[in-house]
């Protein structure tokens, strides 16, 4: 198999009806570990709008729990990736994600944005960083993929294309980008997670090339002082030398998920899908969309899709 013999199968398919396929091969076979890095950065982001922030830190999953609620994340969302919509476990996966977030007061406007950053920022981070550039015939299914996922979620009003979802994000994030004492806490957990999975003498550094990669909208949201020019520089070029070096190298032959990351540490002997992630509390209010209803256009999108 040659370099690019995985992208001619991609661009035989139909973004319309074969997103699943054309996604899973992009994400597993074609960038397993840029999708990583830029699926970490999507959800990042989404902690500078303050309403999403302040929930995250006051139920204090990321802050007292980051490397649980970050196993479950992933591995809640790699199950729709690896096993599909129609599976059992993705259909159990998505029966977690909308039981965990009907026990809080969610809009359904960053639910949306939420599921933007999954379908923008990847493609972002590929045209920079990516050992090639993701295609339009990529991006389509991305878009189809997310929008079916976002309408198992019960979320309403979900953007047609690309770039439909890419406009929200841009004026979502312009209009509510902004300080949040809890945002940032749990911004600083976030760092402290992935700085912990390093020997504790790199995490200085590590939180250096972290915050060398953000923008400065999300840097001024979180208060960050910006990093040096030379800082930035020196990360920035570093992945794009290490994409270029991916391009030299032969095809991947195997999927690689998710749930094969090294930094997927709390599951040594194995989980199971249904017991992933939070569960609801007694006393806890309720999201603005009844819980009935929201489960019943789930299910609605379910057979529709």
């Amino acid at each position: 198999m040659k370099r690019y013999d995985r992208l001619k199968e991609i661009l035989r398919l139909d973004p319309e009806k074969d997103f699943l396929t054309i996604y899973r091969l992009t994400a597993t076979y074609e960038f397993p570990w840029d999708f990583t890095r830029a699926l970490e950065l999507a959800l990042y982001r989404t902690y500078a709008v303050p309403s999403i922030g302040r929930l995250l830190a006051e139920t204090a999953e990321f802050t007292e729990r980051p490397q649980k609620r970050y196993d479950d994340t992933a591995l809640l969302l790699d199950a729709v990736v690896e096993h599909g919509f129609d599976s059992e476990q993705g259909r159990t996966a998505i029966r977690r994600i909308n039981r965990m977030h009907r026990s809080y007061d969610i809009s359904n406007d960053d639910m949306r944005y939420v599921l933007c950053t999954f379908v923008v920022i990847p493609k972002r981070w590929m045209d920079v960083y990516g050992w090639r550039p993701m295609t339009g015939h990529e991006t389509r299914a991305a878009a189809r993929y997310y929008a079916t996922l976002g309408r198992h979620m019960g979320i309403q009003d979900i953007p047609a294309t690309f770039e439909e979802f890419e406009a929200f994000l841009d004026a979502y994030e312009k209009e509510h980008f902004g300080w949040d004492e809890g945002g940032r806490k749990v911004s600083d957990a976030t760092l402290g997670l992935m700085a912990s999975w390093y020997p504790a003498p790199l995490a200085p550094a590590l939180k250096a090339a972290s915050l060398a990669l953000l923008d400065e909208p999300l840097l001024a949201a979180f208060r960050y002082e910006p990093p040096r020019p030379a800082v930035r520089a020196l990360v920035r070029g570093a992945l794009r030398l290490r994409g270029r070096a991916v391009r030299l190298m032969p095809p991947r032959r195997a999927p690689h998920y998710a749930r094969q990351n090294p930094e997927i540490k709390g599951y040594p002997d194995g989980y199971e899908v249904s017991a992933l992630g939070t569960f609801p509390v007694p006393g806890v209010r309720g999201c603005p969309v009844p819980h009935e209803l929201r489960e019943a256009m789930a299910e609605d999108a379910g057979r529709q899709s």
